[in-house]
């Protein structure tokens, strides 16, 4: 596996990045790959472990070693078949992944050390797409089943395409003007430009996949006779639901939700009419409230519109510099500093905030804050009080779960179970499933695909062992004009 001694001899080579002073004056994707030459030597570095632990930190168990392999052999073809094995979406997660399976890599143990598994994964699948590998695979034969597959995130467009190979007729509702949920909208184009999501959706389409695009299940379509017209559902809405902040002056103009800022900027770059109230970074003192990867697109937006300041914040405090092994030893994910790409771009970040109001005449205009302890329970530390400038803020704290509205017209009671991590996508409801987000909580894209193709599994399973197929219900849905 790889090249015999390979990992001794050829060090880790990070991909390309465009400079952050030239990428903050576009919105084009600003992460690239090595040359082939370069990426079939980091291939060479997989060291043919006894028991490959970066199957146990990626969720989707993809065959790492065996696509490392046949890229150091020069065999691409075969690489994007093995890669394709256990994941539907690879330009997706090659994009947008953490990487947890290079921080379980036993070369990890050196730290820093990790092979480039996420940057030789998008390699192989563009690769495929340039040579023309991809193609659609509509199946045989269908089965005279239906299924109604609520949201099309990655979660949603993976039980989708799963289900649809397996026969049955599948029809995805979305809310929103065009498929790909949070890595649509919410995803700046500079981490993944929009064409790619298009192109997988095409695939779908021409796989023989229903999109039901601008159609909001509960809203245009009502979620009851959606469960009377399909045999089965899958809810895959994703944890829409954000965290707020309830201080004094959260009412004031300026601060908002994160995906609020999020969904205009990206509709704002694919050439959407301006919308009444367009919320703009512009020359403003901008604060972010959120240290995860949609409080970073916050920032690198900023930065795009030329804000006059950027400032992130975050409720914890600082994490140590290098991994600390008697809290996440390898191979668990590391809580350690990182810094994102957006403050390479600019801006400033601090920790152990604690915000305590927001002031200003209608209109934010200043942000308090008070520094803590920085962890649980956060006790506000005397002495510390802060006031800055804020112009726009900008809540990037995490969801809370489903929207509760669709989840009670489907009849779908919430439990207690931490993290969603039983293995079960049935809900409380007949014929009802969730998946992703929807069923976990906020996650990764890489979780979002595997709960997915399990879930479409878990369908699967039952559709084999249900009634009579269900197809009048569909045709008079369709009747109601929801196309």
């Amino acid at each position: 596996m790889g090249k015999i001694g390979g990992f001794l001899e050829i060090g880790r080579q990070e991909p390309p990045e465009r400079d952050p002073r030239e990428r903050v004056r576009d919105y084009r994707e600003f992460v690239g790959t090595l040359p082939v030459a370069k990426l079939r030597e980091q291939g060479a570095r997989c060291m043919e472990c006894g028991v490959p632990f970066c199957h146990s930190g990626c969720p989707l168990g993809n065959l790492i070693p065996d696509w490392n392999d046949l890229v150091y052999r020069d065999r691409w073809r075969e690489a994007i078949d093995q890669l394709h094995r256990t994941n539907n979406f690879p330009e997706l997660t090659g994009r947008l992944c953490p990487a947890p399976c290079e921080a379980a890599c036993v070369l990890e143990i050196n730290e820093g050390n990790a092979v480039t598994i996420k940057q030789i994964e998008v390699a192989i699948v563009n690769r495929a797409w340039d040579e023309g590998w991809i193609t659609p695979r509509p199946p045989a034969q269908r089965t005279g089943r239906t299924v109604a597959v609520i949201g099309s995130g990655p979660s949603g467009l993976a039980a989708a395409q799963q289900l649809n190979r397996a026969g049955h007729s599948v029809t995805v509702f979305e809310r929103d003007e065009a498929a790909g949920g949070l890595v649509r909208f919410g995803v700046p184009d500079f981490k993944i430009e929009k064409w790619v999501v298009e192109r997988r959706v095409q695939q779908l389409r021409d796989e023989g996949v229903e999109l039901r695009l601008g159609v909001e299940v509960g809203v245009d379509v009502d979620a009851t006779e959606l469960r009377d017209a399909y045999d089965a559902v899958v809810v895959a809405t994703g944890a829409r639901v954000p965290r707020d902040l309830p201080v004094p002056g959260r009412e004031l103009d300026g601060v908002h939700f994160a995906m609020e800022y999020l969904y205009q900027r990206n509709r704002f770059v694919a050439g959407a009419p301006a919308p009444p109230k367009v919320i703009s970074a512009a020359g403003k003192h901008v604060i972010v409230i959120g240290g995860g990867d949609t409080g970073a697109d916050c920032v690198a937006n900023a930065h795009r519109e030329q804000a006059a300041s950027v400032t992130q914040i975050e409720l914890v405090g600082e994490p140590p510099r290098s991994r600390p092994d008697d809290i996440t030893p390898w191979p668990r994910w590391p809580m350690k500093l990182r810094i994102p790409y957006a403050l390479k771009e600019g801006g400033v970040r601090d920790f152990a905030i604690s915000t305590t109001r927001f002031t200003g005449e209608g209109r934010v205009e200043a942000i308090h804050w008070q520094h803590n302890t920085g962890t649980p329970p956060f006790e506000p530390i005397p002495g510390t009080e802060e006031s800055r400038p804020a112009d726009l803020v900008l809540l990037a704290m995490g969801f809370l779960g489903p929207e509760q509205a669709l989840l009670e017209q489907l009849g779908v009671e919430r439990d207690e179970r931490s993290n969603a991590k039983a293995p079960r996508y049935e809900t409380s409801a007949e014929g009802v499933f969730a998946a992703g987000d929807a069923r976990r909580g906020q996650s990764l894209v890489v979780w979002a695909i595997n709960e997915g193709r399990q879930c479409a599994a878990a369908v699967d399973r039952y559709l084999a062992g249900g009634s009579e197929p269900r197809a009048s219900g569909e045709k008079h849905l369709a009747a109601r004009g929801t196309a």
